[in-house]
């Protein structure tokens, strides 16, 4: 039985042949053995950290199971207990690992609830949540959990989930090859961006430090247009179309450089730069990035974690 429902999921189960599924809703993922693995297997994850040198690892929830479209007395009863349990797995490993807060986004004030409850009983992070929970992300409505993330100095993380499986399908050949996991990712990730540059919020919120996943996807292929669009096109709210308005509202970004390929991760950081950006890696995941290939780079990307994440408040951790 899952945690939101039998309907809902979140679901771990095999096919009569062995072959392992996780499904949430209608949706499965096929062939990715959760059960032995680092995903799963704290010791596991521990062990795996020691080989790769990393002394002190944040994790976030899965995006297969933010749940932001279903009903929301049901997101948030499987939210709390999200982030009871990974407090608690968190817990028997002091020092080593930290985490961030699902939270139950298609309500604001119950995410506002939950992301305090998390920060201030459990001691998690900050929220970590979709790029599509049913609002877009500069609308007013959302303010109010923006404006606690900064009450509570908390940093934000949005990573996308697949369209279909939590939401609308926005477009069928997604599905294709799993396509999702790249090209709608990628997506998802500059939608983000500019929703939150061109919307302002980056503005209106000066002291919210917001981080997005995987460099924010095409964003740095597409960096110089978007400057181009923001100021030549009256499209664009008039406070952005002044000279050096875009480069000050998209500074206020973080990313995280999960980039795979040296030339595309080479591309990324020359961008972005390197002052707001963080190292981030699906562990034991089949896309893990760029673990062995950071270089000079880590020393930047460690201090950079240390202050997004307000790490130095942590006397405990093995930093």
């Amino acid at each position: 039985m899952g945690a939101a429902g039998d309907a809902c999921g979140p679901e771990i189960g095999e096919y009569d042949d062995g072959t392992p599924y996780f499904r949430v809703g209608d949706w499965r993922l096929d062939g990715v053995p959760y059960r032995g693995s680092l995903f799963m297997e704290v010791e596991l994850r521990i062990a795996a950290m020691d080989e790769a040198g990393i002394a002190v690892q944040a994790l976030s929830p899965n995006p297969l199971t933010y749940l932001h479209h279903i009903e929301s007395p049901n997101a948030v009863d499987y939210c709390r207990q999200h982030n009871d349990d990974l407090a608690a797995m968190i817990a028997t490993h002091p020092g080593r690992l930290v985490g961030f807060a699902s939270l139950p986004m298609q309500d604001i004030p119950a995410a506002i609830a939950e992301l305090r409850r998390s920060v201030t009983e459990l001691g998690l992070l900050g929220g970590y949540i979709g790029t599509d929970f049913g609002v877009h992300l500069d609308d007013g409505r959302v303010d109010p959990f923006y404006e606690a993330c900064v009450e509570l100095d908390v940093p934000l993380f949005f990573h996308p989930a697949p369209s279909g499986l939590d939401g609308a399908l926005r477009d069928d050949r997604m599905r294709r090859f799993d396509l999702d996991l790249v090209i709608e990712f990628s997506y998802e990730e500059m939608i983000t961006v500019a929703m939150l540059v061109f919307g302002g919020v980056t503005m209106r919120h000066p002291k919210l430090d917001i981080c997005v996943s995987h460099g924010g996807g095409s964003t740095p292929m597409h960096l110089a247009k978007l400057r181009k669009l923001a100021e030549r096109r009256t499209s664009s709210p008039d406070w952005i179309r002044e000279p050096g308005a875009f480069d000050e509202a998209f500074g206020r970004l973080w990313f995280d450089i999960h980039v795979t390929g040296d030339a595309e991760f080479a591309f990324a950081v020359d961008q972005l730069g390197t002052d707001h950006l963080v190292f981030g890696t699906n562990f034991g995941g089949w896309d893990k990035g760029t673990l062995g290939h950071l270089g000079d780079l880590a020393a930047t990307l460690n201090d950079n974690a240390r202050k997004l994440a307000r790490l130095d408040r942590r006397p405990d951790l093995a930093l």
